[in-house]
């Protein structure tokens, strides 16, 4: 833990630590720069002499040691091949420094299977910007180790439309994903945002989602998830199909709500379907809007009944 005086020695005089300090920094403090950066040894341990990028920082990293990875204002990598970015070292948090456009940015070129995964365990990346800069990405963020936090994270389409953004892999269980902006393309061309496969116990809460979405904004897929949780969120649909939370596989259990607002494309008989369930519990208030100049109304599921 020695490179910890560095952070705070900027701070305090002596680079005295406080409790709370040690609570947030328990392990090695590392710090990430693409402008200054350096990927040597003698680097990284000093924000004035960072790594240059985040994958030979996490390579520095300790497993359940409280490592913390800094991402420097302004950092920014061009992510070209499937894990480009590999956080495969448990109990890594990666936090983001800066805010709207300084905000450390992952652009996603070149092959569609370009992505930045979270792959071992209690992992937590938090206010990092995810840019799409190809056509047709199938997963540019993959979720695969159980207990991972993806915070105040947002990502945006620029190339054409992202197939699926968020990809998990069976038993990445007890994910949150908490504060999620996704601004995607209103072409025609996604299937999800957030595509959970076998994720039981997993939250998805206070999240703003708009896109143009052929399967649902929100999906269950290929293996059930147990016990997921839905609330506090937006979704604006383009797609035809008019889905905002689907279960494809069937079987997923949980609880869809409180506090949704889904935005549909076509003024029709759709209000039902925004969510797709069999096995999923709605949870007031969740109101529906499909057509421009209306107000919303609460989703018409069958009331229980005492």
């Amino acid at each position: 833990m020695a490179n910890r005086t560095a952070l705070f020695s900027r701070h305090q005089p002596g680079g005295v630590f406080t409790v709370s300090e040690l609570q947030q920094h328990p392990g090695d403090i590392w710090f990430v720069d693409s402008g200054v950066g350096v990927n040597a040894a003698g680097y990284g341990e000093n924000p004035d002499k960072p790594f240059a990028t985040l994958d030979y920082a996490v390579g520095n990293c300790t497993a359940n040691n409280g490592d913390v990875i800094y991402l420097m204002p302004g950092h920014a990598e061009t992510i070209v091949a499937d894990s480009g970015v590999d956080i495969d070292v448990a109990g890594v948090k990666v936090i983001g420094l800066g805010w709207g456009a300084s905000r450390p940015t992952f652009t996603f070129t070149t092959a569609v299977t370009a992505d930045f995964k979270l792959a071992a365990a209690s992992v937590v990346v938090e206010n990092v910007l995810f840019l799409g800069g190809i056509d047709a990405l199938t997963g540019p963020i993959e979720i695969s180790g159980a207990d991972c936090k993806l915070l105040n994270c947002e990502y945006r389409d620029v190339t054409g439309e992202a197939t699926d953004i968020i990809m998990t892999v069976n038993n990445a269980d007890r994910l949150l994903i908490d504060g999620l902006r996704v601004i995607g393309a209103a072409g025609d061309g996604g299937d999800s945002a957030v595509c959970l496969v076998g994720c039981d116990d997993a939250i998805v809460q206070n999240f703003d989602i708009y896109g143009n979405f052929d399967v649902g904004a929100i999906e269950c897929r290929t293996t059930a998830s147990a016990r997921i949780k839905v609330r506090n969120g937006t979704i604006w649909t383009e797609g035809a199909e008019d889905l905002c939370i689907a279960d494809t596989i069937t079987g997923s259990t949980g609880t869809i709500g409180p506090n949704l607002a889904l935005i549909l494309q076509d003024n029709a008989a759709n209000i039902t379907e925004a969510i797709t369930g069999a096995t999923v519990q709605v949870i007031d208030p969740v109101y529906v809007v499909n057509a421009v100049a209306e107000q919303a109304m609460l989703i018409n599921w069958t009331a229980s009944t005492d």
